[in-house]
């Protein structure tokens, strides 16, 4: 039997001894379970997308009741886990899969991978585990896997290799067990074929691991060139009366898109929100510079801390928000705006004590 033969029992062998078998989103055949938590692994780690999964399926039990909420309070419960395209994407997916498919997901992987945010990989998870389809994944973890153990060079990004390892996931498929062969990729990429020292010892593959034979399991799989971001500044205005801020609502697409966030501007611009919004300012302060990472570019955050008085009702424009400092941790705020609100309400708590 050659090593591709040999792979794929070995590896259900594995994965029905050492796999993991507990985790929430498991021993269910709901795809919209099944489908939440392929979105949520997209770029997350299992301990840290757990708790927003438990949250996500107590709020919205059903998909039909995911569709129905209002965008911002998807976002509310996304917030902190990042990547908000997902959110979105997560919230339009559902709409679409209720309006036009009755609230249940297509079972082939084909049509799934049509919906908003599925790639060809989730598609066919979703189709392994919620429908017993026989279909390839490639997600990071996997590729892991495939590239040492079968030797694949080549960053899995760029077109040829991703077209030769998805050849390489195709041809390694059982003809059963495929919810226990997939699990096991997933479950042996982040368990023992780790991107930082693996556990090869303790791998079913040991012998069969190319990558290890040659000694390049940290050469693999190959890491994409690295490059320059560009370094981008902005100037944001923290107007608050020391129990409240004012934030606006981002437009659906772009960065942080839908998010509420600060608004930009100066000096200049704080006077003319002063005007606009009925508050008058009694102080200025500029805050620690903060530097955040996208994907394509740093950003550099200049913070300028407005301290104003305020009428009795707070009154903001549509798309215009006075959010209280107390609920901060649980609006859908980006990152960096939620540390820079949580450090304005340390300073706050502690001038007034």
């Amino acid at each position: 039997m050659d090593e591709n033969k040999r792979f794929a029992p070995r590896l259900i062998d594995w994965q029905r001894q050492y796999g993991r078998h507990d985790l929430p989103w498991q021993n269910t055949g709901d795809a919209y379970r099944i489908w939440l938590s392929e979105i949520m692994l997209q770029q997350t780690q299992v301990r840290t997308a757990t708790p927003y999964y438990q949250r996500f399926v107590e709020r919205f039990p059903t998909i039909d009741a995911l569709a129905a909420a209002p965008l911002e309070t998807v976002l509310e419960l996304w917030s902190g886990l990042g990547y908000y395209a997902r959110a979105r994407n997560l919230h339009r997916c559902a709409q679409i899969v209720v309006e036009q498919y009755a609230g249940r997901f297509p079972e082939d992987p084909e049509r799934i991978a049509q919906l908003p945010g599925i790639g060809r990989s989730t598609a066919a998870a979703i189709g392994v585990f919620a429908y017993g389809r026989r279909a390839a994944i490639l997600d990071g973890n996997v590729r892991r896997v495939l590239a040492r153990c079968f030797a694949v060079d080549g960053f899995p990004g760029s077109a040829s290799t991703a077209k030769t390892l998805w050849a390489l996931a195709e041809s390694l498929l059982p003809a059963e067990s495929s919810a226990a062969y997939t699990q096991g990729l997933m479950d042996l990429g982040s368990m023992l074929c780790t991107r930082r020292k693996p556990f090869c010892a303790a791998c079913p593959m040991v012998d069969l691991c190319l990558a290890r034979q040659q000694g390049r399991q940290s050469e693999l799989p190959v890491a994409k060139a690295k490059k320059a971001l560009p370094e981008r500044e902005t100037e944001l205005l923290l107007l608050t009366d020391g129990k409240h801020v004012l934030l606006e609502r981002r437009p659906p697409a772009g960065i942080w898109g839908g998010l509420l966030t600060l608004p930009e501007g100066g000096v200049a611009e704080a006077r003319v929100f002063a005007r606009r919004h009925g508050f008058r300012l009694v102080g200025m302060c500029a805050m620690s510079a903060v530097r955040h990472s996208f994907t394509h570019f740093h950003l550099h955050i200049q913070t300028l801390m407005c301290s104003v008085e305020t009428s009795a009702a707070l009154v903001a424009e549509s798309g215009w928000q006075w959010l209280a400092l107390a609920d901060i941790d649980r609006a859908a705020l980006p990152a960096p705006i939620k540390r820079l609100l949580s450090e304005a309400r340390t300073a706050y708590a502690a001038s007034v004590s």
